[in-house]
């Protein structure tokens, strides 16, 4: 057991040069909420308001999303304490659950999960972008390859998906080329950015949770918090997709499904896991940061929820002149937090949170360009990938790895909007947290001997009841939102052939 644990330890350095131990608490901290805070706060709660047709399930939906990341990042503090080596979560499934689940969980990452992440937030920072410069535009062709679909297929309805390069989608890849770039030059540099932006993205995220308790409006008042649990009742049964008669199923299945928007904006807080090689201190500095980070995060959501409800009605008219009358349903192209600073300031004020966006989106990608590249790193150096993706330039980096993330995440860009985008991510996502999870539970019973700095808070019954509840969500996601998830499934078992494929041909096995 000694000599397994030697090894183990030993992981994630490329034998040419070391990842430089340079992050300490504050920076692992900004790393996880700088990940976790993009886009998604800022515009998903329409589409969530149109799920669940009522205020008090909006705050419900927060709510369960926020407990259940809470759990998961306390619970992955003891994985990333005992093992703190590059690529993270990819190194807690390959111990615990064997080299084919590490390969499965990098090829989904790099695949759609990290890569589709980084695009679609890339392309939201691009739209918003477009409130300041008008030049930046989706219909604005450049090079139109075509449209594709819709497909008719068993498991629902996909696309259409025009494909082709647009002055919107040029200033997204243009960004992520930027970013990488950054990155290369060593981890310093990367960490003062994701620094700087992270900070001033907490601070914009609590402005907006300011403004929206002292810029309340009577009419959203009267509209939320009169009847704030319409539409809730335990035993009533709602119409799914609204406004249809498709299904009908009941109210904690609707918060399930409507679940998809918020858990996307709170995902990446195991982030910091990625890059756990390079933080000091990694007993203490990965639990705590993962706690304070995801912590403060799920803090800040909430209550931008709350601020939203005081100034919008949670339904409007649809083609509704202001903001006000459009509500949080209605919300111009879903931008609910631009809707909230409109009725403050004018279109001064959808202006300054355009901005404040911007930087949410641009801190966030650079979190996620970071830390995924030490994933394909790790991957590399297991015999799992291109041996060149398993070395370090001048600078400590991973820069081959950040270059290939950067160059199918561009791709990606070319491929669709950013909902179409995210369509696949989330049930991949939850599937091997769900793994990982199980894989604590096996670790602890294989492996007793293993050093453990930080033991998971609640073990073994809040693991447990994340599991539960992320099976919970997946099948519902299977049963009514079968184009966001089958194809996400379809993708993780085509790496099946692939891992056999890699063996086959003779690539290096995983270190024993």
């Amino acid at each position: 057991m000694a000599n397994t644990q030697t090894t183990i330890e030993s992981r994630g350095e490329h034998p040419s040069g070391a990842l430089v131990k340079g992050l300490g608490l504050f920076d692992a901290t900004m790393l996880v909420a700088g990940s976790m805070i993009g886009s998604g706060i800022f515009i998903v709660s329409a589409d969530i308001a149109h799920q669940v047709q009522s205020p008090g399930l909006l705050i419900l939906v927060w709510l369960a999303s926020g407990l259940i990341t809470l759990i998961g990042a306390l619970s992955f503090g003891e994985l990333a304490a005992a093992m703190p080596h590059a690529g993270g979560q990819y190194v807690y499934l390959r111990e615990s659950c064997g080299p084919l689940f590490g390969f499965l969980y990098g090829w989904t990452m790099l695949l759609v999960i990290q890569t589709a992440t980084i695009a679609a937030v890339a392309i939201a920072l691009a739209k918003f972008s477009g409130v300041l410069v008008l030049w930046i535009s989706a219909s604005a062709w450049i090079w139109k390859i075509g449209t594709f679909g819709p497909w008719n297929l068993w498991f629902g309805q996909l696309g259409p998906y025009n494909v082709g390069l647009n002055r919107q989608n040029l200033v997204a890849i243009l960004s992520i080329v930027l970013l990488t770039w950054v990155n290369t030059r060593g981890l310093r540099l990367g960490k003062i950015v994701q620094n700087v932006f992270t900070v001033a993205k907490i601070a914009s995220l609590g402005g907006l949770v300011l403004l929206g308790f002292w810029f309340s409006t009577m009419i959203a008042r009267s509209a939320n918090f009169t009847g704030f649990w319409r539409n809730a009742g335990w035993s009533m049964t709602h119409p799914y997709p609204p406004g249809s008669s498709t299904w009908m199923i009941g109210t904690l299945t609707l918060v399930g499904v409507a679940m998809v928007g918020s858990l996307f904006a709170m995902d990446a807080w195991n982030s910091v896991t990625f890059t756990a090689a390079e933080v000091k201190n990694p007993g203490r500095n990965l639990p705590l940061s993962l706690a304070l980070g995801t912590g403060t995060v799920v803090l800040l959501y909430v209550l931008a929820n709350v601020a939203y409800l005081r100034v919008l009605p949670l339904s409007g008219d649809l083609h509704g002149a202001t903001a006000i009358a459009r509500g949080i349903e209605f919300a111009t192209e879903g931008r609910v937090a631009t809707a909230v600073g409109e009725v403050a300031f004018g279109p001064a004020g959808a202006i300054l949170m355009a901005i404040a966006i911007l930087v949410s989106t641009f801190g966030c990608n650079n979190g996620l360009i970071l830390a995924g590249a030490r994933i394909y790193y790790a991957m590399a150096n297991d015999g799992l990938f291109f041996r060149l993706v398993g070395t370090l330039n001048k600078n400590h980096v991973p820069a081959v790895a950040l270059v290939a993330q950067c160059v199918w995440a561009s791709v990606l860009c070319l491929s669709g909007t950013y909902g179409q985008l995210l369509d696949f991510l989330i049930f991949a996502q939850l599937l091997f947290y769900v793994l990982t999870l199980a894989g604590l539970f096996l670790l602890r019973w294989r492996r007793p001997e293993m050093a453990r700095p930080y033991r998971a808070f609640g073990y073994p019954i809040l693991p447990a009841l994340y599991i539960l509840a992320a099976a919970f969500l997946e099948i519902q996601l299977l049963r009514y939102k079968p184009q966001y998830t089958w194809p996400g499934l379809i993708i993780v078992l085509f790496g099946l052939p692939v891992y056999a494929v890699w063996k086959w041909a003779g690539k290096p096995p995983v270190r024993a």
